[in-house]
């Protein structure tokens, strides 16, 4: 349905939404763990979407021929069978006949790697210059002596967080995909695997006439949190010429990280040299028009949090959402010069078809419809939603209406057409909870579970109020804890009815050390007052005991 790049940038998102806090906190775990309390905890970001980043690393190391070739024997020798991860290691290893004990580890170790890159750039040796031994040594490998033309060396090093994984645990291998440009924009080096076996490791590249600016990662190539602060001057040259689609994705969006920091912390105004990168990505008509809605998404208020407590700070989620606004509304005025042109151009006009084509249409117009009703009041939202032909062309328009703060004749007038779809109806209670400003979301969360449509024993109806708001971040950690009761109230009272969705909706829990102090004991004590509730589940007991305990 959608572009390679845009259906890799969505899986990362995803897997930085779901799984990094998972893999970064208390209910750390490996792909395949040893042991448990409760089999049903276990059907989990870590076990699924980090299981599918190995096979992918396994896939990219091998590369495409010997993966092929060893699926073939998978299949012919264990068809029909239960088969463990042994099995599965060992028809690469007989395919290839690469020793894949180390790589094993990703099956067994919890964490997410850090990683590290230092550059160290040797330009051409003027007449009678040598390197030196030392140079040699720092890099494990020699150097060209007398050459006329220079030599780059990327250093990385690779980390795990204290307390997810055991200590002294051997490093990862880790493909790291990289690029190199030169100052042009032009590829000097093509993309190339690297593979990274130790702690901390060296890769140098000979024959270069200038120094270039390397792409780092590309594709996503390893599930790990790469620091790029040492080459943070490089984001807006990637922005413009990186020809790695994920890899621009990317550096737009450690620049917009970045910027909100600065922000939140410093009282900056959003970086220019972003919003203007961003400006023309949305006026570049050879980009899909779904990649370019996807880079116009800003990080989530959660994911600024995490960037902000990784730099040693802790998060206030009022003033996250307050320059999370800010930048969307600079973001809008800096593009609102082209924004009108483009929701005019993605504007489908043929009969409605789930396809590719109209698929990205429909994304793009309702990105920029986003910015242009953070400049019109919501006017273009309003009349697309009494234009609009299908559901999601109403949902884009809802959305943006409900961001202004109006739409409540829409909300009524889309309830009374799809009431009748359970699933449209899911996604109307979650809109609301998701979308409300900080001081009133746990307000509307409560009343809307008044309405004569709250079953709160359907799961897809409990997690579209209560896991709705868990999701507003600046609504859910609400100073006063009102946030922290209202998802605890309903978790206490679904316990004895659906254990196995209760336990999973304690989640949203896990980062609490985070956040301040007066914040970890709001949430420590609803945390203790689900433990102590008579008869609680051995799912949900697990849960919240790992989520209490692991950092007390």
């Amino acid at each position: 349905m959608r572009s390679a790049p845009v259906k890799r940038v969505s899986d990362v998102i995803d897997l930085r939404t779901r799984q990094f806090p998972e893999d970064n906190g208390p209910l750390a775990h490996p792909v395949r763990p040893k042991s448990f309390q409760e089999i049903s905890n276990f059907y989990t970001a870590t076990v699924y979407e980090k299981g599918a980043e190995v096979i992918g690393m396994l896939k990219r190391l091998v590369g495409d021929d010997a993966y092929a070739r060893a699926l073939d024997l998978y299949f012919a020798r264990h068809d029909g069978q239960a088969c463990t991860v042994e099995d599965w290691l060992k028809v690469f290893e007989d395919t290839t006949d690469r020793n894949l004990t180390q790589f094993k580890g990703w099956y067994s170790q919890a964490g997410t790697p850090r990683l590290t890159v230092t550059e160290t750039w040797y330009p051409a040796e003027a007449p009678g210059q040598t390197r030196g031994a030392a140079a040699d040594a720092a890099h494990h490998q020699p150097l060209p002596q007398g050459s006329q033309m220079g030599t780059y060396i990327l250093t990385f090093a690779q980390t795990t967080k204290p307390g997810t994984t055991a200590p002294n645990s051997p490093p990862r291998v880790l493909p790291i995909a990289v690029g190199l440009l030169n100052t042009d924009g032009t590829e000097v080096v093509p993309t190339t695997v690297l593979e990274m076996t130790e702690a901390t490791q060296s890769f140098a590249f000979y024959g270069l006439a200038t120094k270039p600016v390397p792409s780092i990662l590309r594709g996503f190539s390893a599930p790990v949190i790469l620091d790029r602060t040492s080459l943070i001057g490089d984001g807006a040259f990637l922005l413009a010429h990186d020809t790695d689609p994920f890899n621009r994705w990317e550096a737009g969006r450690s620049m917009a990280l970045a910027s909100l920091m600065a922000m939140a912390t410093d009282g900056t105004g959003p970086d220019q040299a972003y919003l203007d990168g961003m400006a023309t990505v949305l006026r570049d008509d050879g980009l899909d028009p779904a990649y370019r809605a996807l880079m116009l998404n800003l990080p989530s208020q959660s994911e600024l949090a995490d960037a902000l407590h990784e730099h040693g700070i802790t998060p206030d989620p009022d003033a996250i959402w307050t320059v999370r606004k800010s930048m969307a509304r600079a973001l809008a005025q800096r593009c609102q010069d082209i924004t009108p042109r483009i929701f005019a151009e993605m504007q489908v006009t043929e009969a409605y078809q789930p396809d590719a084509v109209q698929s990205g249409k429909r994304a793009l117009a309702g990105a920029v419809l986003g910015l242009i009703s953070r400049t019109d009041g919501g006017v273009q939202a309003a009349k697309q939603y009494e234009e609009a032909d299908n559901m999601t062309l109403q949902l884009s328009a809802l959305t943006c209406l409900l961001q202004t703060g109006t739409g409540s004749d829409q909300l009524a007038a889309f309830y009374t057409q799809w009431q009748h779809d359970r699933l449209v109806i899911d996604k109307w209670f979650a809109l609301q909870t998701g979308m409300a400003a900080p001081g009133a979301a746990v307000r509307i969360a409560n009343a809307l579970t008044k309405h004569t449509d709250f079953n709160w024993k359907n799961p897809n109806r409990f997690r579209a109020i209560v896991g709705g708001l868990a999701m507003n971040h600046a609504g859910f950690h609400a100073q006063d804890g009102s946030g922290y009761r209202f998802v605890a109230d309903w978790l206490i009272r679904l316990d004895p009815f659906n254990q196995q969705t209760t336990a999973r909706m304690c989640t949203p829990f896990q980062t609490w050390r985070r956040y301040d102090k007066a914040r970890q004991a709001l949430i420590a004590a609803e945390l203790d007052r689900i433990a102590a509730t008579p008869d609680l589940s051995r799912d949900t007991t697990e849960m919240i005991t790992r989520i209490r305990i692991a950092w007390a």
